[in-house]
C-alpha cells in the first residue's frame, strides 16, 4: 500500500467503533492499575511479619514487568489486537484462583497471573493506542486512556473502605471476593468490547500483510472508504505539523533509551514510595484513604490531557516533572508540620498527586510513541522493564528511613528525572502538536 494511504488512514475520523476501542483502552489500563495497586490492600488479607509484607509490595512490579517483557515481543511478532486477547485469558485464570487466596502463597500465585497480564496490557494498549487513535486526537485520546490508571486504583481504594467497615474476618473474606469479582466482570466487558477493534494498521503495513490489511480497512471503515474527506483532512491537519527533530540513528536511539528510562523509572518509584509504600511505612491504618485521595486527585487533574493535541509534548514533559520535584521539596521540608496536621498533610498530597499525575500521562505518552512501528512494542517493553524494575530495590532501600529523609530521597527520584526531561527539552524529537505517530517516531 502506497504511503498516501497509510497516512490517510492516520487521519481517519472518529468512529463508533473508535469509541468502543477507546473505552477498552481506558478499562484495560484501568484493570492493570487496579491489580497493580492491589498489594497493598491485599497485604492485610493475611498475618504476616514486615519482610513479607514488603515481599508483596515488590511483588507487584516483579511480574508486571515480566509481563511487560513478554509482550513487547509477542506483539511485534504477532501483533497487538492478539496479544490484547491473550493477556484476557490470563486474568481470568488468576481471576478464579483469588477466589480461593486463603493464605500468603495462593495471594501471590494469583497476583502474579493478573500482574502479567496487566503489564501485557499495559504495553500494548499505549502502543496500540498510538497506532490505531486518528492523528487529530492521539495525544488527547491516548492521556485520557493513561488516565484510566488513576480510574482504576480509585475504584479499588474505594471497596477496600467500604468494606473495611466490616469485622477483621468478614473483610478479609467480602473485600477477597469483591475483588474477584470485580475483575472477572471487567475482563468480560474487555472481551465483548474489543470484538470490533482492528489489527493495528502500521503493523500489519510494515509486516508486509497488505491482503490482511485491505480486509481489516473494509471491515473497521466499511467498503466504501470517503477518500477526498481523508486526503482533504490530511491536507488541513499537515498545515499545524512542527518539525520533529533528528532522525533515528544509534546514538540518537541509545539518547532516547536513557531518557525514557530515567524519566520513567523517576515516575514509577517517585509515584510508587507515596501512593503505595508511604501509607505501609508510616501511615497502615489510612492506605485505602491515602490511594483514594492520591489516585482521586490524579484521575480529576488528568483531564488536563484534553489539551495534549495542542501544546508541545516537551515542554509538558518538562515543567510537569519540574513541578512534582518542587512539590515533593515542600512535602519533605514540611514534615513535621503535616505530621501533626492532617489537614495540611491532605491539602499537600492533592496537589502533589495533581501535579505528579500530568508528568505521568505526559511521560506515559512520550515512552510509546518514539519508536519505529516495527519495535514499537518491544523497545516500550524494555524501557518500562528497566524503569519499574527500578522501582523494586528503593521498596527497601527506603523501609528504615525517617519520613523526612523517605520524601527527600524521592524528591532526589524527581530531580534525576526533571534533569533527563530537560535534556529532551533540549535534544529529543517533538512528538506532540498534531505530529502523525510516523513523525513523532521519525519514520517520515
Amino acid at each position: 500500500m502506497e504511503r498516501l494511504d497509510m497516512e490517510q488512514l492516520g487521519e481517519a475520523r472518529w468512529t463508533r467503533k473508535t469509541t468502543w476501542m477507546f473505552i477498552s483502552f481506558v478499562l484495560g489500563l484501568a484493570l492493570e492499575s487496579y491489580v497493580f495497586s492491589l498489594s497493598s490492600i491485599a497485604i492485610y488479607w493475611v498475618t504476616m511479619p514486615k519482610s513479607l509484607g514488603e515481599l508483596l509490595l515488590a511483588w507487584a512490579p516483579i511480574w508486571l514487568i515480566i509481563g511487560i517483557m513478554l509482550a513487547g515481543p509477542f506483539s511485534d511478532r504477532y501483533g497487538r489486537k492478539v496479544t490484547l486477547y491473550t493477556t484476557l485469558v490470563l486474568y481470568v485464570i488468576g481471576g478464579i484462583i483469588l477466589f480461593f487466596s486463603f493464605n500468603f502463597v495462593v495471594i501471590l500465585v494469583s497476583l502474579s497471573l493478573m500482574l502479567i497480564a496487566g503489564g501485557g496490557e499495559m504495553n500494548s494498549i499505549m502502543v496500540a493506542s498510538h497506532e490505531l487513535m486518528p492523528r487529530r486526537h492521539r495525544g488527547k485520546a491516548t492521556m485520557m486512556i493513561i488516565n484510566g490508571i488513576n480510574l482504576g486504583g480509585v475504584v479499588l481504594a474505594i471497596l477496600a473502605i467500604t468494606t473495611s467497615a466490616l469485622s477483621n474476618k468478614a473483610v478479609i473474606s467480602t473485600q477477597r471476593d469483591v475483588v474477584a469479582v470485580a475483575v472477572l466482570i471487567v475482563v468480560a466487558i474487555l472481551f465483548a468490547t474489543r470484538v470490533s477493534m482492528p489489527e493495528s494498521f502500521l503493523w500489519l503495513h510494515k509486516r508486509g500483510r497488505d491482503a490482511d490489511l485491505k480486509k481489516v480497512v473494509a471491515s473497521y471503515f466499511g467498503s466504501q472508504v470517503a477518500a477526498s474527506a481523508v486526503i482533504a483532512e490530511t491536507e488541513a491537519s499537515s498545515k499545524s505539523a512542527v518539525p520533529a527533530g533528528p532522525k533515528p540513528s544509534l546514538g540518537y536511539t541509545t539518547f532516547t533509551m536513557v531518557v525514557m528510562v530515567l524519566v520513567a523509572a523517576a515516575n514509577t518509584i517517585g509515584f510508587g514510595l507515596m501512593a503505595y509504600a508511604l501509607a505501609y511505612a508510616f501511615f497502615p491504618h489510612l492506605q485505602p484513604t491515602i490511594l483514594a485521595v492520591f489516585e482521586g486527585a490524579g484521575f480529576v487533574v488528568g483531564f488536563f490531557g484534553l489539551i495534549a493535541d495542542r501544546v508541545s509534548r516537551k515542554k509538558f514533559l518538562f515543567w510537569s516533572f519540574l513541578g512534582t520535584f518542587v512539590m515533593t521539596v515542600i512535602v519533605g521540608l514540611t514534615t513535621k508540620a503535616w505530621q501533626h496536621n492532617m489537614a495540611l498533610f491532605w491539602v499537600l498530597l492533592i496537589v502533589l498527586a495533581g501535579v505528579n499525575s500530568l508528568c505521568y500521562l505526559t511521560e506515559d505518552t512520550v515512552k510509546a510513541e518514539v519508536w519505529p512501528t516495527l519495535h514499537r512494542g518491544t523497545l516500550t517493553a524494555v524501557a518500562r522493564f528497566i524503569s519499574i524494575g527500578l522501582y523494586i530495590p528503593t521498596i527497601y532501600i527506603t523501609a528504615n528511613m525517617s519520613t523526612t529523609h523517605y520524601v527527600l530521597f524521592n524528591a532526589g527520584v524527581w530531580l534525576i528525572g526533571t534533569l533527563a526531561s530537560a535534556a529532551w527539552l533540549i535534544w529529543g524529537r517533538e512528538t506532540g502538536r498534531g505530529l502523525s505517530i510516523q513523525a513523532a517516531s521519525g519514520e517520515v
